[in-house]
């Protein structure tokens, strides 16, 4: 039995390893592309390690404010980022109180409906959503980014399954001394609701981040363009095969922000990860 277990977890090991060198190795030979010269990445072939690092990538990049702004792109997309992702953790808080901890007509059909209707593919509503934008005169505004998306229904079922796991008895105690709905809210459920927040702001901030689609779609002002919208348009700058290095350096500063968001909230995501913690009948 011991011989077993341990070849299982040798096993599990090796795939685990496996997994990890195969996301990996590109991401590494993708930054040290960006530091090898032209002639490098042209003759070379497939090096992990480039012959000679330099930064001449970077200096091109960061010089050219002008077809490709790439500055001005990551601090478009920070604060669409941090914007949306402030007003998903409202909306989401207060939608997810309103299904679990309110009483109305039709509530729980109402969401099922809803969460059945977030199973269509997004694409299909990316024309509707356009044309609502357009209407609003959001195109090539931050709000056509910020706002869509806000009422996912995902984190609204994440929310209020959390929510159902609150005993209702601190309501009831908190109605008697004579608090409202705002109130109870505020002071009762919104400090509880840290773990499953926190899970839910992660993942709309890297999502707002990484979403290529729809930027592309309603963002034409070079200016006003976020960073998966740009990156596009550098592959027409400089996507030929002698200017790969400067395309890998401007992905490569795409991705910082998402690095440094891991890096610095990976003890909160962890300990979110079991969405009743903290929580006690």
């Amino acid at each position: 039995m011991s011989k077993n277990m341990t070849i299982s977890k040798y096993i599990s090991y090796l795939f685990l390893i496996s997994i990890c060198a195969a996301w990996a190795i590109p991401v590494i030979f993708g930054l040290t592309t960006s530091f090898r010269s032209q002639t490098e990445v042209i003759n070379s072939g497939f090096r992990l390690l480039p012959l000679e690092w330099i930064m001449d990538n970077y200096r091109a990049i960061l010089d050219n404010t002008s077809t490709a702004p790439i500055v001005r792109w990551l601090g478009n997309s920070l604060y669409i980022a941090i914007l949306h992702t402030f007003f998903v953790v409202v909306v989401i808080s207060l939608t997810g109180y309103g299904y679990s901890r309110m009483k109305f007509r039709g509530r729980d059909t109402m969401f099922f409906v809803l969460l059945g209707i977030s199973f269509f593919p997004p694409v299909v509503n990316l024309i509707p959503s356009y044309k609502i934008i357009d209407a609003l005169g959001w195109v090539n505004t931050s709000w056509a980014m910020i706002v869509p998306g806000l009422a996912g229904m995902g984190n609204i079922f994440l929310v209020r399954q959390f929510m159902l796991g609150i005993p209702h008895e601190l309501d009831e105690s908190a109605r008697v001394d004579g608090a409202g709905d705002f109130r109870i809210y505020f002071s009762i459920i919104l400090p509880l609701m840290k773990p499953v927040l926190i899970v839910c702001a992660l993942f709309s901030f890297v999502g707002s981040w990484n979403d290529f689609l729809w930027p592309v779609i309603v963002y034409t002002d070079v200016d006003k363009m976020p960073i998966t919208a740009g990156l596009l348009l550098l592959q027409d700058i400089y996507g030929n095969y002698r200017m790969i290095g400067q395309l890998m350096g401007s992905a490569m500063l795409a991705i910082i922000p998402t690095l440094l968001l891991f890096f610095f909230a990976q003890k909160y995501f962890i300990q979110s990860i079991n969405l009743n913690s903290g929580i006690k009948g």
